[in-house]
């Protein structure tokens, strides 16, 4: 749309089904290469991608034509897809349901790429269960606990 400037960026962040720590070293990269791949298809900017086995952090440049639902919804089906079509785990692949979204002024960006990058040292102080519910205080996003990692079979 003509005369429609936007500077969004957001932090993704979403878990394996069951936070199981499926994501090998071997083929993470593959991973993150076909989901960078994902995003730049719709029309948005990859800032930075990593992760650990049981969950990946994603920061884009958004763009307004697409919903962040719609965007999730494509990234997580599609990888889905992309890892069990490969056979790259025993048995069937999926994401948990739900993700986190967090936004973040260009004064920050840097900051969260290196956040992002260094995902190793940070797991070696807090699980992702621990980081996952700091950004939700530190974001102020309203949440019930019962519903976090909802782990029903």
């Amino acid at each position: 749309m003509a005369n429609t400037y936007t500077q969004i960026h957001l932090h993704f962040v979403f878990a394996v089904k069951f936070r199981n720590g499926i994501i090998r070293s071997e083929w993470k990269d593959s991973l993150y290469k076909y989901t960078a791949g994902i995003i730049q298809n719709n029309n948005h900017k990859l800032l930075a991608i990593n992760g650990m086995s049981d969950h990946i952090h994603i920061l884009i440049g958004l763009r307004p034509s697409q919903s962040i639902s719609d965007l999730m919804k494509d990234v997580k089906q599609s990888s889905s897809k992309w890892i069990n079509e490969n056979k790259l785990v025993n048995g069937h692949f999926e994401w948990q349901e739900g993700y986190g979204a967090f936004s973040h002024s260009k004064s920050q960006i840097n900051k969260v790429i290196n956040y992002i990058q260094n995902q190793e040292l940070h797991h070696k102080k807090l699980t992702f269960r621990e980081e996952y519910l700091d950004f939700l205080k530190k974001f102020e996003v309203d949440y019930d606990e019962r519903f976090i990692f909802n782990e029903l079979i």
